[in-house]
């Protein structure tokens, strides 16, 4: 093959105890077969668009997988509901630039409401917690898992990119 096309993504996550940064990270994520489906259905054979994506938090210790999938995900890495935000959080992300697209300059944010671990992230195009349908387009374990109390916060920005290699 002479040329290829690489896409891919990185979770940045920021956590926030008492006003102050106390841990920072990024980690590349895994795009799943299903996002990979879901993104060439849309472009190339008129799948319907996801208008709104949304960040989910997982406390299990669970690496992700390829075949995982939006009716899967949550059971699989016990994802986390225990933040005080209604529902998973919105991917507010920004026009794509320069073969990039991100939520940098809207973080989600989740405020604890219970003392927990958090191994990981993932996006989805549902917003209810623990939710097992819509689509999962991609997920990561953190290098480190966050210990987390009542009140902090975690801040997560994931970027995506694209490629021709």
């Amino acid at each position: 093959m002479d040329n290829a096309l690489a896409v891919g993504g990185r979770f940045h996550i920021e956590h926030i105890r008492d006003g102050e940064v106390i841990d920072r990270e990024d980690v590349t994520n895994l795009v799943v077969n299903e996002g990979l489906d879901h993104l060439l259905n849309t472009v190339f054979h008129g799948g319907t668009q996801v208008q709104t994506w949304y960040l989910g938090l997982f406390e299990g210790n669970y690496t992700p997988i390829a075949t995982a999938t939006g009716a899967s995900i949550s059971n699989a890495s016990s994802e986390c509901t225990s933040y005080t935000e209604s529902g998973r959080q919105e991917y507010n992300e920004g026009a794509a630039s320069a073969q990039s697209i991100t939520n940098s300059a809207n973080k989600a944010t989740f405020t604890m409401n219970a003392t927990k671990t958090i191994y990981g992230a993932f996006l989805s195009s549902n917003a209810t917690k623990g939710s097992t349908s819509g689509v999962l387009f991609s997920a990561a374990r953190f290098a480190t898992a966050k210990q987390v109390a009542q009140d902090d916060q975690l801040l997560l920005t994931y970027t995506f990119n694209a490629a021709s290699i």
